[in-house]
């Protein structure tokens, strides 16, 4: 029994603690609303035929030579061990297919389309125009409008990766030279948990990221922001931060539009300071997180692409960390 409790308690804690920003269980959008029905329907269907067997193998073992005759008789156990499977399987079968077929046809012409390619291990977003050219670039996190139908071209640029928000849709693999489409919609605002859910290396288990669905009006001033070049600093301690970040050639990795840096291989950094996390949702973002990030990145997260920097003193990392704060 303690054993049992146990394994009970080890499955219901990660939905307890994650349920509004990382579950299955809590769908907020029609897509997830709808898997989460055939699922249910699936795991009660499942659930009622093992307590059957449950009880069909307690009166086997511990019931009288009647119950047992009962039970040997030819007729029960074609019809239960062979036509009752088949047809019960193949029911559920036909109705996964169907229900999924039918979820597939209710998708509404997408709004807007967001590209994201899976990289190790963080993500790289992009925001496209109506003709699928990028308006700009971001990382980690994902910010759609509320009751909107939002179009995700999943790619790869390394191995096979998986994007999965389960509170707004199902699981879809990025694979590397291939484009998979999959639509999210929010019927909510919230903030949503997603995690890459394919093992692509030592770091798979950090690689995750946020989907942040806002009312219309909220979004459109964050899509206007998000457009602009990183403002000039006004004060001379964010300007020395910024001066320590070009000087130390952070701009050959990372890009900050407005400023010398141009680099394509890390994430993009124009407005970093306004994302929910840092490090493909390993920290918080905050200085000090972001300081400790610069100074122990492979302490944190070994082997990601971003070697440590433990050159500067406690004054220039503060000034780093604080000018990538302020890029709001």
């Amino acid at each position: 029994m303690s054993v049992l409790f146990s394994f009970l308690l080890l499955c219901l804690t990660p939905s307890l603690a994650w349920g509004e920003m990382q579950s299955a269980f809590e769908p907020k959008g029609n897509n997830a609303a709808e898997i989460a029905d055939i699922m249910w329907v699936l795991f009660v269907g499942g659930s009622l035929i093992f307590v059957a067997v449950i009880i069909l193998a307690g009166i086997a073992l511990f019931g009288t030579n009647a119950q047992r005759h009962v039970l040997a008789r030819q007729e029960l156990i074609i019809g239960g061990g062979i036509v009752f499977p088949v047809v019960t399987l193949s029911a559920l079968l036909v109705y996964s297919f169907a229900s999924g077929a039918i979820h597939i046809g209710r998708n509404a012409a997408p709004q807007e389309r967001i590209e994201v390619i899976g990289e190790l291990w963080w993500w790289r977003v992009r925001y496209l125009d109506s003709r699928g050219n990028p308006l700009f670039e971001t990382a980690n996190e994902l910010r759609i409008p509320v009751g909107r139908a939002i179009e995700v071209l999943l790619k790869s640029g390394d191995v096979i990766h998986s994007f999965w928000v389960p509170n707004l849709a199902g699981k879809i693999d990025m694979i590397p030279g291939h484009v998979n489409r999959l639509q999210l919609h929010a019927a909510a605002p919230g903030v949503y948990r997603g995690q890459c859910a394919e093992y692509c290396g030592a770091q798979h288990a950090k690689m995750a990221f946020y989907v942040i669905a806002q009312e219309q009006t909220q979004y459109d001033a964050w899509l206007s922001l998000q457009a602009q070049p990183a403002l000039e600093p006004a004060d001379p301690f964010l300007l020395h931060g910024r001066q320590l970040f070009l000087d130390n050639r952070c701009g050959q990795c990372h890009a900050v539009r407005g400023t010398q840096a141009a680099g394509q291989i890390g994430p993009e950094l124009t407005h970093v300071g306004g994302r929910h996390a840092i490090a493909a949702g390993t920290l918080p973002n905050n200085s000090g997180t972001i300081a400790g990030w610069i100074s122990g990145s492979q302490q944190i997260k070994p082997g990601n692409r971003m070697p440590s920097f433990n050159q500067f003193s406690g004054e220039e990392l503060r000034a780093l960390a604080a000018y990538l704060e302020s890029l709001q």
